[in-house]
């Protein structure tokens, strides 16, 4: 647990001269508020102010003023800036000028839904498996739409060229104090894929949104370009944030059952059939972008049917293979690496947390590859589609009782209407499949 003073100590030790307040707006997108040594105290006693109505999502011109608490946990001196004269960065809660938290701030949001598992009894670990894409750059920096190299699964070098920009992202982020568990490049062309070892819902969402941070600043340092944007490549696999989840009681992890089917115990089981019930509605959080849904096409190991299996890599949530109590869990592998990861975490505990109140029944295991079955077999089964487009998921998501008293009637509304726009952007785009398509034909 860091202090104030421990904080104004390191910084003075470390020569650490700027210091990045963060915080993210409701689409996960980081923001920061650069100060100085001399404004590190102020920042410390809460006293940092912002508009909040240049924040999507936040609150009115009419009630722009809103103040930065920063969490002293998250301290951390960014590695890749000068040695002196040192950047460091601390991740925010957001605050009204009554004192009270914003209600609209996705880190709060979270927070609320830990509580609430707490208030079980839980503590939820969540562990992320985060994709991305390399693309090659001009000479001016820019993105050219040409994959880093034409590597494919588990390849090595001179195939993989990214190798060594990923080995030093994986370095990095160990100067931050993460622990990598794997790196390696990923199916398609210039997909590269780094996991880190899972912690509590909120510290992990924490890390996720520095990972990217860290992975576009290196991959820049590198003279490559970036980009967690889902599916960037047309007839290729995509990049997924796929999360594996699991409760712990009084130190123990409560999903594991050794004498049950697939070592899930009777709370896991819940935990999961709640996930699979809300799915649907929590679809425009997980995948939040027109491109989230150009990814769930059968044949590229992205799920598409709301479905779950021990092994079956086809299915929406799997079971990994468990040797011991610590390591049983469930993953979830429809989110996508555009979603905000305090809001996709919380929603996933809700589902989950709701699943074990509701007492919620899971369906049978699919063991067979389900896109060789018909609609008439999937039918049978009880197996329904995931949302095929951004339009079909916020349509959902506004009916969604669910999803409406997780986010609040506030950020619902702004987080819909943001959503819809964006859609009807896409709408109004003609793009190049549809004038070699239909320009001569008709």
């Amino acid at each position: 647990m860091m202090t104030k003073q421990d904080i104004l100590e390191l910084v003075d030790e470390e020569d650490v001269r700027f210091i990045r307040l963060q915080f993210t707006d409701m689409l996960g997108t980081m923001r920061n508020m650069a100060i100085t040594r001399s404004k590190l105290e102020d920042a410390l006693d809460n006293q940092c102010m912002f508009d909040g109505s240049s924040i999507k999502g936040f609150v009115s011109v009419e009630e722009s003023d809103l103040y930065l608490h920063p969490d002293l946990d998250t301290f951390a001196i960014f590695p890749w800036r000068p040695h002196n004269g040192k950047v460091a960065r601390l991740i925010c809660d957001v605050y009204t000028p009554d004192g009270k938290r914003l209600e609209s701030d996705p880190r709060y949001i979270l927070q609320n839904v830990v509580k609430e598992a707490e208030g079980m009894g839980y503590s939820f670990k969540v562990g992320p498996e985060c994709e991305f894409f390399l693309f090659n750059t001009d000479e001016r920096g820019m993105v050219i739409l040409e994959p880093h190299d034409n590597a494919g699964y588990f390849d090595l070098a001179p195939l993989d060229n990214g190798e060594n920009c990923r080995r030093d992202i994986c370095l990095t982020l160990e100067e931050m104090g993460y622990e990598i568990e794997a790196s390696h490049h990923e199916m398609a062309p210039g997909q590269h894929e780094i996991t880190f070892k899972y912690d509590d819902a909120l510290k992990t969402a924490d890390r996720i949104v520095t990972f990217k941070t860290v992975v576009k600043t290196i991959a820049k340092r590198n003279g490559l370009h970036a980009t967690f944007m889902p599916k960037p490549i047309q007839g290729k696999s995509g990049s997924g944030m796929h999360l594996t989840m699991s409760l712990f009681k009084d130190g123990k992890n409560i999903f594991y059952d050794g004498n049950a089917n697939c070592k899930l115990s009777e709370i896991a089981r819940s935990f999961t059939a709640g996930i699979l019930k809300y799915t649907p509605d929590m679809a425009c959080l997980t995948n939040p972008t027109v491109n989230s849904y150009k990814r769930f096409i059968p044949g590229y190991e992205a799920p598409c049917y709301i479905s779950w299996s021990e092994r079956n890599r086809s299915l929406l949530i799997r079971v990994p293979a468990t040797k011991k109590e610590g390591d049983a869990r469930v993953e979830l592998r429809s989110p996508d690496p555009t979603a905000n990861p305090y809001l996709a975490i919380a929603a996933c505990l809700k589902a989950g947390l709701l699943g074990i109140k509701e007492n919620e029944t899971l369906p049978p295991s699919i063991d067979v590859n389900i896109y060789n079955l018909s609609e008439k077999e999937r039918e049978s089964l009880g197996v329904k589609s995931l949302p095929i487009s951004l339009n079909e998921a916020v349509r959902i998501g506004r009916k969604s009782k669910f999803l409406n008293d997780l986010l609040g009637d506030n950020l619902a509304e702004s987080y819909f209407k943001a959503k819809e726009q964006e859609y009807g952007e896409y709408r109004q785009t003609i793009n190049q499949w549809e004038i070699e398509k239909y320009l001569i034909a008709y």
